[in-house]
């Protein structure tokens, strides 16, 4: 018998085998298959909720909650309407999702209606190391502490209406719309948040945090992640233009230091368009947005930054019309291990990248100043930022930002600097709030590198649109610089660099100019 016949014998033999099987098990009337149970729904319209936008709703939205939790969780289920509502507390196994035509609509204290009040911190009344707003999470739309497993889902919206941006603007005020304290294994996905309060959410010390396919569109920040370890922030549309969009924090709110860690943000778009003009697509422009100084609307470490940051990465983002992106230790811990690459920003109106080592030091007297080391930044494409600021990386003396690797980057400036500018002595600001804005105009237009220890810059390309008398880069207590492939407009008679204090400059195939280390000069152009 050859192989191709043995081997359709041994298959009519099992098809056999298995008919008779079948057979047996039918004589015997075997029972079917245990089903898995159905999922535990629980409509807010069974618990009383109107969706009517007139009556308060959140009595009932709370009374669907602890129902899901007394079941053991489940699903509490919001059907298209509009829910007015003050606090709604969430609890532990609680899934929240909202249809497709789903409002849940912030009710304002001027009206009669009461948030819960904000819970006593850790440090008293006084707030030492942080703002009221990190300082207190009960005063909000949406809120939790010490939870698992909870989510908020769905196509619908939040909407802020009735929150207030600051800190006590009415009695009973909520000022936040989604506000976690010391939850773990949570999921934000594919809600719309619309005039968020002082924060749209305000996770802290939340641990393994997801958040995806978000439209944030407020009137402050759109996330603040604080303390928080594990997360993941993906496919989210933040527009912001008074306040930071995807902003990572550790603040001393929950009263340790505690670093945010192990966090990827990615495919993401941050803009400082006008509040309401992402989601009703119009993309609105105010150039007096934030005080004058421009939109906001960007990413940002900082400015609290009590516990560091450690293990970031930023990937396949878009920045329109806001501010760049900011790296910020102020506050003492170590903010290390960054990788940042693929970004794309478009109308920037301050610093494309600012690197901010200071000492500030809001935080305990025995805190030291902190570090800011290891962070590799790549593939950035800039068009048409600001004129009076470059990129600037800059510590403190005495603390030098330390091995920073910057490659495979074009800025496009608008240039207009002038020769009384370019000779401008910057002050050094270590102990103010870290903003690009407070160093002024700088004397160069491309980069600002003042106390810093391992900077190379690979295939970076700077130039501008009208024409700028000052220098591309000026380097100020630099030490371990190299320039590869390093290519900068100039006008006229105008030098490439300025150099002040700098030890070991290596030149290869840059700025024109022949390649040379420099071991040593104090102070010359080039």
């Amino acid at each position: 018998m050859n192989r191709k016949n043995l081997s359709a014998l041994l298959v009519l033999l099992f098809l056999s085998l298995t008919v008779n099987n079948l057979t047996a098990a039918d004589k015997k009337k075997a029972q079917p298959a245990p089903q898995a149970p159905a999922a535990l729904v629980f409509n807010v319209k069974d618990f009383g909720a109107t969706g009517d936008g007139k009556t308060l709703d959140s009595p009932s939205i709370n009374k669907a909650i602890e129902e899901a939790s007394a079941k053991g969780g489940g699903m509490v289920y919001f059907p298209a309407g509009n829910y007015l509502s003050a606090s709604i507390r969430l609890k532990s196994n609680i899934s929240v999702y909202l249809e497709q035509g789903a409002t849940i609509v912030a009710a304002s204290p001027a009206d009669g209606y009461k948030y819960d009040d904000p819970e006593p911190n850790i440090w008293g009344d006084s707030l030492k190391y942080q703002d009221f707003g990190h300082s207190h999470w009960h005063n909000s739309l949406i809120w939790g502490e010490k939870l698992q497993n909870i989510s908020i889902l769905g196509p619908g919206l939040i909407w802020g209406k009735g929150l207030v941006r600051g800190t006590t603007d009415a009695a009973g005020s909520g000022n936040k719309s989604i506000s976690l304290k010391w939850c773990r294994n949570v999921i934000l996905r594919d809600i719309s948040i619309l005039q968020g309060g002082w924060f749209g959410i305000l996770a802290t010390g939340v641990d393994n945090l997801t958040i995806d396919n978000l439209k944030i569109d407020t009137n402050r920040d759109g996330m603040d992640i604080d303390c928080c370890v594990n997360v993941r922030v993906s496919n989210c549309f933040v527009n912001s233009p008074r306040d930071d969009g995807i902003c990572l924090k550790s603040s001393f709110g929950l009263g340790v230091a505690r670093a945010t860690e192990n966090v990827t943000i990615t495919n993401c778009q941050v803009s400082g368009f006008t509040e309401g003009s992402l989601l009703d697509g119009t993309y609105k422009r105010n150039d007096m947005a934030a005080g004058g100084n421009g939109p906001t609307g960007r990413i940002k470490f900082g400015t609290e930054s009590n516990g560091g940051f450690r293990n970031i990465t930023i990937s396949n983002c878009v920045f329109t019309y806001c501010r760049g992106l900011a790296l910020e230790a102020v506050d003492g811990a170590l903010l290390e291990d960054v990788t940042i690459t693929n970004i794309t920003m478009r109308d920037i109106v301050n610093a494309p990248l600012f690197l901010r080592l200071g000492e500030r030091m809001r935080g305990p007297a025995d805190a030291t100043v902190g570090e800011l080391r290891r962070v590799i930044i790549s593939n950035v494409m800039v068009y048409n930022a600001d004129p009076k600021y470059g990129c600037i990386i800059s510590g403190d003396q005495g603390h030098d930002i330390k091995d920073i690797r910057i490659s495979n980057v074009r800025i496009y400036y608008k240039g207009g600097g002038t020769a009384e500018q370019a000779v401008r002595e910057v002050p050094g600001f270590e102990k103010e709030y870290p903003e690009p804005y407070r160093f002024g105009v700088l004397p160069s237009y491309g980069f600002f590198i003042r106390h810093a220890d391992g900077v190379q810059l690979d295939n970076v390309e700077v130039s501008f649109k009208e024409n700028d008398l000052r220098p591309a880069f000026f380097l100020d207590d630099v030490k371990n610089i190299d320039f590869m492939f390093v290519k900068a407009q100039k006008a006229e008679n105008v030098p490439s660099l300025m150099l002040k204090n700098v030890i070991n400059l290596n030149l290869f195939h840059s700025l024109n100019l022949s390649d040379q280390v420099i071991q040593k000069i104090e102070n010359d152009k080039r």
